[in-house]
């Protein structure tokens, strides 16, 4: 699989992360600890049921994806509820309750009833578009949501949509990241870095949405992150050494908030 090149439309799921080249999601394990990716990697895990719901929730929205098998029980915990449950992993879909899917229709239909959100989709693009390159020496891939001029990335949260619940998560999860990682392999893959938008929806109702990108400091943050990981990768490779945490012993520091809250506390 690794001379997969350029733009690929319409790669199976398995195929793509299966694929020997490193992903934005790679990176952050890396930037992490090389150890907990090194293992991650050795140690591949099971589908999560947990990802079901935002996984049905692209597919009803990106009108492509995974497929989605609704299955008649009152939920997962009998032994016939979870071997129909494990079959439908097996062939590569997505098993959900039937009771369960009206929230997540509901949510998929406020996306797509979004004016902004809507013509985001609407640009001349293609879903669940995979690209691949070799960039600073590594073999890397992206995976966009939505593929067009402005490349577009869907994001279910159970938190808050809008832009300051947004950049807690991003700083969470290293959207930033993910941001200069699709756009580094574009650039390399067709000259230009294009823009990268995130759509991100409430998972409750009344499933609120928020249409946000990255601002400049966050965007350079995740830039020198991306190049960082690289690098991690690159050295860990050539000397197969995938190291955790620091071995020294390691003096703690409290956090900024607690500082704070102790001063705040004494002037009370």
């Amino acid at each position: 699989m690794s001379d997969l090149q350029g733009i690929v439309h319409d790669l199976p799921d398995e195929a793509y992360f299966a694929h020997d080249s490193l992903s934005s999601t790679g990176a952050r394990r890396l930037l992490d600890s090389p150890a907990r990716y090194r293992w991650e990697q050795e140690h591949p895990q099971p589908p999560r049921q947990a990802f079901d719901e935002g996984h049905a929730i692209h597919t009803l929205v990106l009108g492509t994806g995974s497929n989605i098998v609704e299955l008649d029980f009152d939920n997962f915990r009998t032994k016939v509820a979870q071997e129909e449950r494990d079959a439908v992993y097996a062939a590569g879909g997505v098993p959900m309750l039937v009771k369960d899917m009206a929230p997540i229709r509901a949510t998929a239909e406020a996306v797509l009833a979004h004016p902004t959100a809507r013509r985001l989709f609407e640009q001349d693009g293609h879903a669940e578009t995979s690209l691949f390159a070799t960039v600073d020496g590594v073999p890397c891939r992206a995976r966009f949501d939505f593929y067009a001029p402005v490349g577009v990335d869907l994001k279910t949260t159970a938190g808050r949509a809008d832009r300051h619940g947004f950049s807690q998560s991003a700083a969470k999860y290293g959207y930033d990241v993910q941001d200069a990682w699709y756009r580094d392999v574009r650039e390399v893959v067709t000259g230009e870095r294009g823009e990268f938008i995130f759509v991100v929806v409430e998972k409750d109702a009344p499933n609120l949405i928020g249409v946000h990108q990255l601002d400049r400091d966050f965007v350079d943050l995740g830039r020198a992150k991306a190049r960082r990981a690289r690098e991690t990768f690159l050295r860990c490779t050539e000397t197969n050494t995938w190291p955790g945490y620091p071995e020294p012993i390691q003096l703690v520091v409290p956090p900024v908030w607690l500082i704070n809250d102790a001063i705040d506390k004494e002037l009370a």
